[in-house]
């Protein structure tokens, strides 16, 4: 069956899937979320921009590249809500993803690397390498889940601020990263529902395994009869029949 095989679509599912975390964080490390532009109407003076991120705070002058004020302690006093919410929500999803990671990784050094030899005292300790992927797309759907909530709710809250003080805060790209990587997890989870529910044979060749597998313990069956399927042991008993 070729959903114990390794395919080019479990392996794309992973790739992307760690190409999202690395998208997850680095959006979580920047303190790019959230801009306050500080116009001054003095010519002698420059207009100061405030970068918030879920961690840090920093200061700078139109055109310089500099801090000005750099605050560390700033995730401890985040006063904006929406930002309080993603300093939990995405290191848990980056948690969640990585744990999903780890399933896929092991669903498929599970099929790369399994013996070729049946063993009937192993049979209870395999591991199902099409129920690892399954798994590991829920958990890729969770994270994406996660993730993107409290992204998408960084917009309208910018509005509330905008309309409770004066309208000189704006997103920044840090949300456009989170937001992208949520949708690379998305798309992994989809690549994994997909490939679980139509693994058998297709014609096309991206759903077919990346080579051919020797028959291991999984497509190992001899030939029983119909009875011995409900029995582990057939026993024959010849009926002798007299006849007058």
């Amino acid at each position: 069956m070729g959903c114990r095989d390794v395919h080019a679509a479990t392996v794309l599912s992973f790739l992307c899937g760690i190409a999202s975390v690395a998208g997850l964080f680095a959006g979580t490390m920047l303190p790019n979320w959230r801009k306050l532009r500080l116009i001054t109407f003095n010519r002698n003076e420059k207009n100061l921009t405030v970068y918030t991120g879920l961690w840090v705070k920093c200061a700078r002058y139109d055109g310089s590249s500099d801090c000005l004020m750099y605050d560390t302690t700033w995730y401890s006093s985040v006063d904006q809500l929406d930002l309080r919410v993603l300093q939990f929500a995405l290191p848990l999803s980056i948690l969640v993803a990585m744990g999903a990671l780890l399933l896929c990784l092991i669903g498929m050094c599970n099929t790369a690397f399994r013996s070729s030899v049946p063993n009937i005292k192993l049979a209870k300790c395999l591991v199902n390498s099409a129920g690892c992927h399954l798994v590991a797309g829920l958990l890729f759907f969770l994270a994406g889940t996660v993730s993107l909530s409290p992204s998408i709710w960084v917009f309208f809250y910018n509005i509330h601020l905008n309309r409770k003080f004066e309208p000189v805060f704006t997103f920044d790209y840090a949300v456009y990263v989170t937001i992208a990587s949520a949708g690379g997890l998305f798309m992994t989870s989809l690549l994994l529902f997909i490939w679980y529910c139509a693994c058998k044979s297709l014609p096309s060749p991206f759903w077919q395994p990346l080579y051919s597998h020797p028959p291991s313990m999984h497509t190992y069956s001899q030939p029983y009869s119909a009875r011995s399927r409900l029995s582990a042991i057939e026993i024959d008993i010849p009926v002798v029949s007299h006849t007058t």
